[in-house]
């Protein structure tokens, strides 16, 4: 039974991988009428987060007519100053969802649906969700313009397929084609010492290995001396054949004496698990070297799906005087690929380098919680918030308080808390608890306040402290001046930024009437396009109310003229 069991683990998740592939190839099309060329790949590894579909040129512009990619309806509008800005989700017949992110405008009729309740609402960002009759749209029809909005770093459009659970799937799986003939780059090969007395060329921490290029266009390494349990890692990259942009791989897997040991693929995952991606990178190295190197081993508690075949968590139990092969092959989704053979030759040895591990007077336990309070200062991380048992290097500072090293990542957010209650009313009302960069520059960090005590939730080690702020936001116009005919003008276009604590909200005004200012954070600029028709008057006054993250406001307000 035992052995029935085992081989089931190894062969369910090829099936799943098979069941995976069998999706349509010719229900979508492409969702611009341009040479698709990419600058984003299903899966690429991003801060935090697996990238969710396609990142696509738009040739440097934007205003291109973005066009639905299969017959349905326009099942979701959410609009947000980050994120993926202006977007558009399409509910299809057959089960799956299309998704248009970083939008310039919406198609006419959309457009004109989202503009009345964004209105009724009086508010930029918005979200809803249109029945199925209200927005049906056709295969082909132009449904938006490409943009720059949100955290978009470049005029391109994101474009999702996800399926009925609303997982994002690799849309290249779906027969949108991208022309791609080159190989994956490998530019960096790792190993590591995991179990208990293990080590690589007599060290216990780990170990650089030098790729030596081969005339077939492969790598191998020179032979390592190992023993006891140990893992690889690889820092790898694929290019597309018309762009340099540096994107995600399609697949990788590994083998020991031809024996497969691990395969992870980038055809599906959901939302729920894509920050578990911290799982999968050596963050530490990451964090210092700016490299996202994949771990080719896992650990227990470890949930991403992207695993298939995996053999005794793709660790390797190197026994002392055996000879090893292990391979590992790095494929895009168009079957380009990277082969690396590394030799290893089990060898104990009784003169080991120890593991480099710091250890301090706080240890916790990954699925335990941890507090502590010192200085009116208080710590909680709660279960599970970290990845892996930690020593934590915690150092209170009057009214500072140093919480580890931003090289460690953090799963869900701790609570850090001050105690405030010998603080002014006055004074409190304009502080706020502030992250510490390296550069000693603070930062607002949202802040909860009570009578007697300011908290915050974050998902970033760090320092922290209280900070005030006094100083309101800068409000500055662009294209008019107070007095102004700008009759020639299309737009209303209002510079604003806050120098600390940060720009809460905004509110803006013609004759007393609430009128839309689409806010670009990436440039501070807030946008009243007069298309929308609510600015009639040919004499008009305008009010804008900006105020920061604890409450100083900045008013300012100018009269211009315009015919209509």
């Amino acid at each position: 039974m035992k052995r029935f069991f085992s081989l089931f683990l190894v062969l369910f998740p090829l099936v799943a991988s098979a069941q995976i592939s069998n999706v349509p190839q010719d229900y979508f099309k492409d969702p611009l009428d341009i040479p698709l060329i990419l600058s984003g790949t299903f899966g690429e590894l991003r801060s935090n987060h697996f990238h969710a579909g396609l990142d696509i040129k738009t040739q440097g512009r934007q205003g291109l007519e973005v066009k639905a990619s299969a017959k349905g309806f326009i099942s979701r509008i959410k609009i947000q100053h980050y994120g993926y800005g202006k977007a558009l989700y399409v509910q299809h017949p057959n089960g799956y969802t299309t998704v248009y992110g970083h939008l310039k405008k919406l198609a006419p009729k959309i457009e004109e649906y989202l503009k009345e309740r964004q209105y009724n609402k009086e508010s930029y960002e918005i979200e809803l969700f249109p029945g199925a009759t209200e927005l049906q749209v056709e295969q082909g029809e132009v449904i938006a313009y490409s943009g720059n909005t949100g955290g978009s770093g470049g005029p391109h459009l994101h474009f999702e397929i996800r399926d009925g659970s609303q997982r994002p799937m690799n849309p290249e799986m779906f027969g949108i084609d991208i022309q791609d003939t080159r190989d994956p780059i490998v530019d960096g090969l790792f190993a590591y010492p995991i179990g208990e007395g293990a080590h690589v060329n007599n060290s216990a921490n780990r170990q650089k290995l030098r790729l030596i290029p081969q005339n077939d266009g492969s790598y191998t390494t020179n032979a390592l001396e190992a023993c006891g349990e140990i893992g690889f890692g690889i820092s790898t990259v694929d290019q597309k054949s018309l762009a340099p942009n540096k994107n995600g791989v399609y697949k990788i897997e590994a083998s020991l004496n031809g024996s497969p040991v691990m395969n992870l693929d980038f055809q599906r995952f959901s939302f729920a698990e894509s920050r578990y991606l911290n799982f999968l990178i050596d963050y530490e190295y990451y964090s210092n070297h700016r490299k996202r190197v994949q771990k080719l081993f896992k650990e227990s508690n470890n949930p991403l799906s992207i695993y298939n075949g995996v053999v005794n968590e793709g660790k390797l139990d190197i026994e002392d005087g055996l000879d090893y092969n292990y391979v590992v092959e790095v494929t895009d989704f168009k079957g380009n690929s990277k082969t690396i053979r590394i030799p290893i030759k089990g060898n104990f040895s009784g003169e080991i380098t120890p593991k480099d591990e710091i250890k301090t007077d706080y240890f916790t336990n990954y699925n335990e919680t941890f507090s502590i309070e010192e200085n009116g200062i208080d710590i909680y991380i709660p279960k599970n918030a970290l990845y892996y048992d930690t020593f934590l290097d915690i150092e209170f500072m009057g009214d500072t308080v140093k919480v580890h090293h931003d090289d460690v990542a953090l799963h869900k957010n701790i609570t850090i808390g001050f105690d405030v209650s010998d603080i002014p009313a006055e004074e409190k009302e304009k502080m706020f608890i502030a992250q510490i960069s390296k550069y000693g520059r603070p930062s607002y960090s949202t802040t909860y306040k009570k009578p007697t005590r300011f908290t915050t939730g974050t998902r970033s080690f760090g320092e922290y402290t209280l900070v005030s702020d006094v100083n309101p936001p800068s409000v500055r116009p662009v294209n008019f001046y107070d007095g102004q005919w700008i009759s020639g003008n299309s737009d209303l276009k209002v510079k604003i930024s806050d120098d600390l604590s940060g720009i809460q909200s905004f509110r803006a005004t013609v004759n007393g009437k609430w009128i839309l200012m689409e806010y670009e954070y990436k440039n501070n600029t807030l946008t009243h396009d007069f298309s929308d028709g609510v600015v009639t008057e040919t004499e008009n006054d305008f009010k804008l109310i900006v105020t920061d993250n604890v409450g100083n406001t900045n008013t300012y307000e100018a009269k211009f003229f315009r015919k209509n």
